[in-house]
């Protein structure tokens, strides 16, 4: 694949961004304006767009190349939460922003970013495999994700870092109750159906999937404007002043997408599930652990810092990582 289709790819998705950045400046578009969007596009649009995939009437992948798939991915995340516990040494980040960096490693925006891209990239028939990864991803974050936070909320209270003692305690309780509730939710499920639907080979009416089609359409769009509003918040000083981010952007979204590919290929001969892999590791950090922390009352400064400079250097880094696309 030409280098030329994923530069022009990444610019349209910064061209979305700097709509989202006006829109926020100009007061056409609230912060609060940006969480409805948020919610519509993590209960309807990324859906629809991930559903569609499994209705497409093109090549099907069968029972054990999702298999294959599914395995390949696992093991990328377990590559992640290893290399997540290690990079906060090796760039000696304070102890006390461990969890932010680990949170920053092992979840990449596979949603907003990754969904929307892998389509323009690499086709709507690499979608059933951004679906494996979606769920793995959901999994994660509501089990691996809110028990960092959580470690990483008992040792502020240890450090009398926290607000007060009480109101600690009672968020962790909220949140851990809540923790099996939350991985049945609109991204777990519609990976699920998706996987459901592709494997069954499902057929709808026309008008039911040029609905859904008009709906995932509007994805791209809408994430984009989302990621606009938080990065209009934030001044430039903020977003580029932490050489350590820098430090940490290159080790995990070019060094370790490329050094995941490289192994795999020895071992998978699938090009579309092994160009979506690297895809899916490429993409910056999440949204979703900033969210998390703010609901634990948590120092969310590092967070917030390390995905929005992430996502402006993805400009450059995704086209870099995809020179090792495998035709």
């Amino acid at each position: 694949m030409s280098i030329s289709v994923v530069l022009q790819q990444m610019v349209i998705i910064f061209i979305l961004i700097g709509i989202g950045m006006v829109l926020f400046r100009r007061r056409l578009l609230s912060e609060e304006g940006s969480k409805q969007i948020s919610g519509l596009i993590i209960n309807v649009t990324n859906p629809a767009l991930l559903i569609c995939s499994a209705l497409d009437d093109g090549p099907k992948a069968s029972l054990r190349e999702l298999g294959i798939a599914l395995a390949a991915y696992a093991a990328v995340f377990a590559i992640l939460i290893a290399v997540g516990f290690l990079l906060p040494y090796l760039l000696r980040v304070p102890k006390n922003l461990h969890y932010a960096y680990q949170m920053l490693t092992v979840f990449g925006n596979v949603g907003f970013i990754g969904i929307p891209l892998a389509s323009a990239v690499l086709g709507s028939e690499s979608l059933i495999f951004v679906s494996i990864f979606n769920l793995l991803f959901n999994l994660l974050i509501y089990t691996l994700g809110i028990s960092l936070l959580q470690r990483a909320v008992r040792e502020q209270m240890k450090e009398g870092a926290a607000v007060s003692a009480k109101q600690p305690d009672k968020t962790l309780t909220q949140i851990s109750s809540g923790r099996l509730q939350k991985l049945v939710n609109a991204g777990t499920i519609s990976a699920a159906v998706t996987i459901i639907f592709y494997l069954g080979n499902f057929h709808v009416p026309v008008i039911i999937s040029s609905a859904l089609s008009y709906t995932g359409r509007a994805t791209t769009l809408l994430s984009m404007l989302v990621l606009g509003v938080s990065v209009a918040q934030m001044a430039p000083g903020e977003i580029f002043s932490h050489p350590k981010l820098y430090l940490f952007t290159l080790l995990r979204q070019i060094l370790v997408p490329i050094g995941c590919i490289l192994l795999m290929r020895s071992l998978i001969d699938n090009k579309l599930i092994l160009n979506t892999m690297l895809l899916m590791a490429a993409v910056p950090a999440a949204n979703m652990p900033l969210m998390l922390a703010k609901q634990m009352d948590m120092e969310t400064e590092a967070i917030s810092q390390g995905i929005i400079l992430t996502t402006v250097l993805s400009l450059v880094t995704v086209p870099m990582v995809c020179l090792f696309l495998i035709p």
